[in-house]
């Protein structure tokens, strides 16, 4: 009989996996498969394994074989966590690609890819839900005593359920509980995004009876202002069903205690929805919607290139429009049986597009970004991996969900830096990933872009993307007009008033007695951007880095804007004794603060990262705009991007000189992009609006060409000048950043590994040099660039600074060397 039993396992299989890790290691691990999970085992599930000591972690299975690894003994396996695979194949060599490609590890893109409920762990907290309710039926044994325990405690660990079950395989468990929705993962969501709420004014449907209309007309005519909201809201519900409450009070004049009066008499009734932040077109986008002329041969031309072409480059003009060709695409790969991903920038951005494609899709819409918390990210990404959301819209992470059907990619705003992952690893562009994406999955790809990077127009003229330009506004919407005003001219006239123009000034006053909005720009939020003392130069810094400290007027104190630390503001100087310190710079307080003072009737309110700082800071300040309780709107970058409000016929550049300075080889394409955004947030259909830029330097090419809306001019002048300076995409940029807490030690070692380099790559190898803030958090910086030419083979490049960072970590001559590759720096 034993002889017997022995012969069976004889039989059997020995299987070694090799997984990944939630962790930054450089080679996979080999695990060794008990025969009782063999069949269990699946390229792409997870399964529970310990790492180190005492680590328990899930592992994401990549191959299975029969080979044990070499150099160590093959730990087993604990368990196998799902039934059935969460990683696609094209998402594995997605990784592969990604690791190999911005040099970082494969567990540093399975971090970055994967929702934190698919990462459970041994620290990994688990929580009851407040709701949960089960009856035991549901449930076995061992699933009522966890949760039985997590009543009792607030929260327990992985390694305290394995305690309390006295077993280690207890992610089954957790697992099952979690997909039936009775407890979740904790974690600490930021939500740096919250929707938009406005009030709507319905009619008491007990009215809309003919009857009790006429009747209501009857009971009103001694109130006359009562009268006027409800003929203002008739005419008004013939062309929408619900009426904002700000647009019922414009329209009838009525008053806000007119309106109180008749919803606590049960007229109107007043509920709160989300909308969007967007216009741009929103109010007139039906669902049987009819594409113009220009939008019909925008979609042809596109279909038609997408037959040669993997990528197209869709050149459109702000509210050209390109939302609709969009949904023509999106609805080619739906009856084609295929899925959609639509990428956007930043989650402000998708709000309009979400409602729209929602409305036209239903429920076969999914949108994934960090709004979401653990648990609804994990649904959103099996919903995705059995098909049942056939579009998904969602920021650059999105790109890791797991598509089986993909069929189109649309990039929306390509050229965006919000696309880049700057921190942590893996430092990846998701345009890139989302067109390798579609070359995994034969999709096509479309990039949309208003202002496209230098680098996709240039693909597009080399013939390796497709190119499409749609130059004609939806509805016959006319461009703002633009007017650069020389700063240094109207000081010399002594025009000036404060920071602004008398040209500006002008256009405020005229906006704002016709009842219109003002949005203005400056790019640099605080009061005064240096203090320093005017008899021995002394300016504040900060203890931790290498900048000035800005002074912040609402606080009261200096902050530095790299590493949050903040201390009380100088009044008398530390260095010599003064009492001359003098304020440079100015930031969106103080205009907020100057403009006060210039229009003191004027509702003022300033948007940027301190005044939004509060839980619901952000939605207060723009739901105050958008019902026009705010006359004036100061802010940074902030009000350039993603906002556009029907009241707005006057945008202000305070300086467009910070922009155009900036020390980078992109600054005047961004700075073209940027202002463009600007410019486009003026102006309603029926009004023309006005954009203002102010700049010492007001001859400046950028600013003619913003001016006068000359991209194709912008490009060429661009591309003569990186032509010149071999930058890209004439040549490819790797970014070495080296870090230590000892300037002397870093300088040391960053030389010798600059010299390491150059006896591999030769003159490629620029540096070290200082970056323009030489210590952030106490850690000295510098920087080694490598230009790889267009005959040098990248892949090579990158294999020989591999072998290089290798070698010098393992020398082990310099300790705490902390180092940091960003491959196509953006």
């Amino acid at each position: 009989m034993l002889d017997l039993i022995n012969s069976d396992f004889e039989e059997q299989e020995t299987l070694f996996i090799e997984v990944i890790l939630p962790l930054s290691l450089s080679i996979n691990y080999t695990y060794r498969v008990p025969f009782d999970l063999n069949d269990q085992v699946a390229v792409g599930k997870r399964v529970v394994v310990q790492f180190g000591k005492n680590r328990i972690y899930t592992a994401l299975v990549k191959r299975i074989g029969h080979r044990a690894p070499d150099v160590y003994e093959a730990k087993y396996i604990i368990d196998v966590v799902d039934q059935h695979p969460i990683i696609t194949p094209e998402q594995l060599r997605l990784w592969d690609w990604i690791a190999g490609y911005y040099l970082c590890n494969e567990g540093d893109v399975m971090a970055a890819a994967l929702p934190t409920g698919l990462k459970l762990a041994s620290e990994t907290v688990i929580v009851l839900k407040e709701d949960a309710e089960w009856g035991n039926e549901l449930l076995n044994e061992k699933e009522q005593v966890l949760l039985q325990a997590l009543r009792g405690r607030a929260r327990l660990t992985v390694d305290d359920i394995s305690a309390l079950l006295g077993q280690r395989k207890v992610y089954p468990i957790i697992n099952s509980l979690l997909s039936k929705d009775l407890i979740y993962i904790a974690e600490e969501v930021l939500e740096k995004y919250k929707p938009l709420y406005r009030s709507f004014v319905t009619l008491n449907s007990f009215y809309k009876d003919e009857a009790h209309l006429k009747e209501l007309f009857t009971i009103l005519e001694r109130a006359p202002k009562q009268l006027n909201a409800l003929l203002a809201y008739i005419k008004l519900s013939r062309s929408q069903d619900g009426i904002p409450k700000h647009q019922l009070l414009e329209e009838s004049g009525c008053g806000e205690a007119a309106l109180k009066t008749m919803v606590q008499k049960e007229i109107f009734v007043v509920e709160k929805r989300a909308v969007s932040r967007l216009r741009e077109g929103g109010d007139d986008f039906v669902l049987n919607f009819e594409l113009s002329e220009a939008q019909k041969q925008a979609l042809e031309a596109v279909e038609v290139s997408m037959l040669t072409k993997e990528v197209v480059l869709l050149h459109g003009i702000t509210s050209s429009g390109k939302t609709q060709v969009y949904i023509k695409l999106i609805e080619n790969a739906i009856e084609r049986g295929g899925q959609a991903l639509i990428l956007l920038p930043e989650i402000a951005l998708t709000t309009q597009i979400v409602e729209r494609i929602q409305r036209y899709f239903g429920d076969a819409i999914g949108v994934y970004h960090s709004k979401f918390n653990n648990n609804e990210r994990v649904e959103i990404w099996n919903k995705v991996l059995n098909g049942q959301y056939r579009v998904v819209l969602g920021a650059r992470s999105a790109v890791f969900l797991p598509f089986t059907e993909l069929k189109l990619i649309i990039v929306d705003e390509e050229h965006e830096s919000s696309y880049k992952q700057h921190d942590p690893s893996p430092r990846y562009q998701a345009r890139d990933v989302a067109i390798y994406l579609g070359h995994l999955h034969q999709a096509k790809v479309l990039l949309g872009s208003a202002t496209p990077s230098i680098e996709s127009y240039y693909n597009a003229l080399e013939g390796k993307y497709g190119l499409v330009k749609l130059k004609s506004r939806f509805g016959g919407v006319q461009l703002p007009l633009q007017e650069v005003i020389s700063i240094s001219e109207e000081t010399k006239r002594k025009k000036m008033v404060s920071y602004f123009t008398s040209k500006l000034v002008d256009e405020m006053a005229e906006a704002l007695e016709r009842k219109e909005q003002v949005i203005l720009f400056q790019n640099r939020r605080g009061y005064a951007t240096i203090l320093i003392c005017a008899t021995c130069g002394y300016a504040p810094k900060c203890v931790n880095c290498d900048v000035s400290l800005t002074f912040h007027k609402t606080s009261g104190k200096l902050h530095c804007h790299y590493c949050g630390y903040y201390q009380s503001s100088v009044n008398i100087c530390p260095a010599c004794g003064s009492v001359h310190i003098e304020q440079k710079g100015f930031g969106t307080e103080r205009i907020e603060e100057e403009l006060s003072l210039i229009f003191p009737e004027a509702r003022i309110a300033r948007l940027d990262v301190d005044a939004a700082r509060t839980k619901n800071g952000l939605q207060k300040i723009i739901s105050s705009f958008q019902e026009k309780k705010t006359d004036i709107l100061i802010g940074t970058q902030m009000v350039a991007k993603g906002l556009d409000f029907d009241g707005v016929t006057l945008i202000g550049v305070i300086n467009a000189d910070t922009l155009l300075n900036y020390p980078d080889f992109r600054a005047f394409e961004r700075s073209y992009q940027l202002l463009a955004q600007v410019a486009g947030r003026a102006g309603r259909r029926d009004k023309q609006g006005k954009v203002i830029i102010q700049a010492y330097n007001d001859k400046h090419r950028v600013l003619n060409q913003v001016r006068e809306n000359r991209y194709e001019e912008m490009y060429e002048d661009e591309m003569a000048e990186r032509f010149q300076f071999n930058y890209p995409p004439f040549c490819r940029l790797i970014f070495v950043t080296i870090r230590h807490k000892d300037a002397d030690v870093l300088n040391a070692a960053s030389q010798h590994f600059a010299v390491m380099l150059r006896a591999r790559l030769g003159n490629m190898v620029l540096g070290p040099e200082q970056p323009l803030v030489a210590r952030v958090r106490n850690y000295y910086i510098k920087q080694v660039i490598i230009k790889i030419d267009k005959q040098t083979s990248i892949s090579r490049t990158k294999t020989l600074l591999t072998e290089v960072l290798t070698e010098f970590q393992v020398d082990g001559k310099f300790k705490g060397i902390l180092f940091q590759t960003d491959v196509d720096p953006y």
